[in-house]
């Protein structure tokens, strides 16, 4: 037993090594340090030269394009005011074909959808308070063209009534129901129209390569026209004398000689137009007026018709012939106050505007007749 414990001690007993010079030891380091990570540095600076480079050749190649050069056209150029200011929706180009060339178009706000043009007719139903002046602005044609082909309106504009129901066109001109032995060369020289517009109308709908219609067809005469009745010779109106454009076959009496008109004046207060301008369908002009507002004679001269009633849509109307060959005439009134063969002199109170007669509404119908013709008033009327 004690021998095994003496061997024992001697095993675990550390072992004593001789001292060792330090100058012979190797270079160590320490465990933890380690060398640095350099492949991301080296990744980075591949892709800044990479990208450097893309973007410098896409310059180098921009910059050798040549200039773009937007010609401006005279119309254009003729609108630069004075002073070169440059004016925006002007391109411009920068010297020597540098810069960016472009086109600044103006802001708009609303899209502007151009009209279509329309081939079929329209049915428009009359409100009260309507005039034919505002219809045809509405709908783009003349007042004849609505007279044309409205046979309910008997060539009058004054027949509007409310309710009553309009056929429009769709341009100006008439329809014409095609019978047998028609061409369109005799059409078109019956209704002063041109043969070609009738065939190309595409309303008509002719086939261009055989143009041929079947009698019983209702045919568009795009400008064409016919005479319209005139309702003022219907007038019964008195004789001033020979040769003064008073009377004509309709004359019942004279009222011999009397002053002459040497100017004419405006007969209302107002001078805006209120429902229906001169024109084929309207040889007058109807002028704004209220119920009872003066009506004056335009110049001077003798009354040559004063008369109340229907008078063929006229109502209550006066006839001045003032003695140079012009005849006016006032319709409509509320109130007449001269009578037949009265001289009247420029800006006297002939009687008060109204609404009688085949009127839609108070104004005064006004009338310019020389020789016997109508003529529109704003010639002579100042």
């Amino acid at each position: 037993m004690k021998k095994l414990l003496e061997r024992f001690s001697k095993r675990n007993k550390p072992i004593e090594s001789e001292p060792r010079s330090a100058v012979d030891e190797p270079i160590t380091t320490p465990r933890d340090s380690k060398k640095p990570d350099r492949f991301p540095l080296i990744s980075w600076t591949l892709t800044l030269v990479l990208v450097t480079g893309l973007l410098g050749s896409t310059l180098y190649y921009k910059s050798t394009l040549p200039p773009v050069i937007v010609t401006v056209p005279a119309e254009a150029a003729a609108e630069e005011p004075a002073g070169g200011e440059v004016q925006v929706g002007v391109p411009s180009v920068g010297a020597e074909g540098s810069g960016f060339s472009s086109i600044f178009r103006a802001l708009q706000l609303k899209t502007r959808i151009p009209e279509r043009p329309r081939y079929e007719t329209v049915i428009y139903r009359v409100s009260r308070g309507d005039a034919m002046l505002r219809i045809t602005e509405s709908y783009g044609v003349k007042t004849e063209s609505i007279l044309y082909v409205n046979p309910q309106l008997e060539d009058n504009p004054h027949n509007l009534k409310p309710g009553m129901e309009l056929t429009i066109p769709p341009v100006d001109g008439l329809y014409y129901e095609w019978k047998e032995g028609d061409t369109f060369e005799s059409v078109a020289d019956k209704f002063d129209a041109e043969a070609d517009e009738i065939i190309n109308f595409p309303g008509n709908d002719i086939d261009l390569t055989n143009p041929t219609l079947k009698p019983g067809t209702l045919v568009m005469i795009p400008g064409g026209s016919r005479e319209l009745r005139n309702w003022a010779a219907d007038l019964q109106t008195a004789a001033r004398g020979a040769n003064t454009g008073t009377g004509g076959t309709n004359a019942t009496n004279s009222c011999g000689g009397g002053p002459v008109g040497s100017g004419f004046g405006w007969p209302a207060n107002s001078t805006a137009i209120s429902g229906n301008g001169y024109g084929p369908g309207h040889l007058a002009l109807d002028i704004q007026a209220n119920e009872g507002d003066p009506v004056y004679a335009a110049g001077t001269g003798i009354v040559t018709m004063a008369q109340g009633g229907w008078n063929y849509g006229y109502g209550n109307v006066v006839q001045i012939d003032h003695g140079n060959g012009y005849v006016t005439v006032y319709a409509h009134l509320s109130v007449i106050n001269v009578s037949l063969c009265t001289p009247v002199g420029q800006g006297a109170v002939i009687g008060a505007a109204g609404n009688t007669g085949n009127s839609f509404g108070a104004h005064l119908h006004f009338e310019v007749r020389l020789g016997g013709t109508n003529i529109n008033p704003y010639q002579i009327v100042q």
